[in-house]
């Protein structure tokens, strides 16, 4: 199964959780699809960045005055900066482990609630304007449940807020203006 790919299980089996909850009772506004991952990788050129394919041969990036390929460990740990990076329990803390001392912001949403896919363009949004961040997204599914426990959640949409792998802040429901505040005062640390 990939990344992008989830489980569906039935609305009934998510919804007779007694510990999770959604914000509020919406109908489906929209749906979310996170893009998939670029295999290009970045070199430097001059003083600037550039997007190389990774089919290009070493002469032709030689002639053209790139220095070399360069690929962080957040990138091989899964993670794409400028966009919303689906995690599993088993992604998750690699990622976060990968992001060292940058922001990490989690979207723990379902499938089944309205509010996490009405806020969901908008965290895609904060994720292109933010380069300095890392966007991750959980489904609280039956197949995650361990992580989401282990993270406290008890309301969708959750948005945990990590700095130095460790959660500094929360922000519960599809609070856009709360999200950014948060995300702002975590940067500025």
């Amino acid at each position: 199964m990939s990344l992008l790919q989830s489980s569906v299980y039935p609305p009934s089996t998510l919804r007779s959780s007694p510990s999770l909850s959604c914000t509020a009772a919406h109908p489906i506004a929209s749906s979310h699809r996170v893009p998939s991952t670029s295999n290009s990788f970045v070199a430097l050129e001059s003083s600037s960045l550039k997007t190389v394919n990774p089919i290009s041969s070493a002469k032709n990036n030689r002639r053209k005055g790139v220095v070399g390929k360069v690929r962080s460990s957040l990138e091989t740990a899964g993670a794409t900066v400028g966009q919303v990076t689906e995690v599993t329990k088993d992604t998750f803390w690699p990622i976060v482990n990968a992001a060292g001392d940058k922001t990490v912001v989690l979207d723990m949403y379902t499938q089944w609630c309205g509010p996490c896919k009405v806020i969901a363009p908008k965290f895609q949004e904060l994720s292109e304007k933010y380069l300095d961040v890392v966007f991750l997204k959980l489904d609280c599914n039956q197949e995650n449940k361990p992580l989401a426990k282990e993270l406290g959640i008890r309301v969708v949409p959750t948005f945990k807020i990590l700095k130095h792998n460790k959660i500094v802040k929360e922000v519960t429901g599809a609070k856009y203006d709360d999200l950014v505040a948060a995300i702002d005062t975590v940067r500025a640390t």
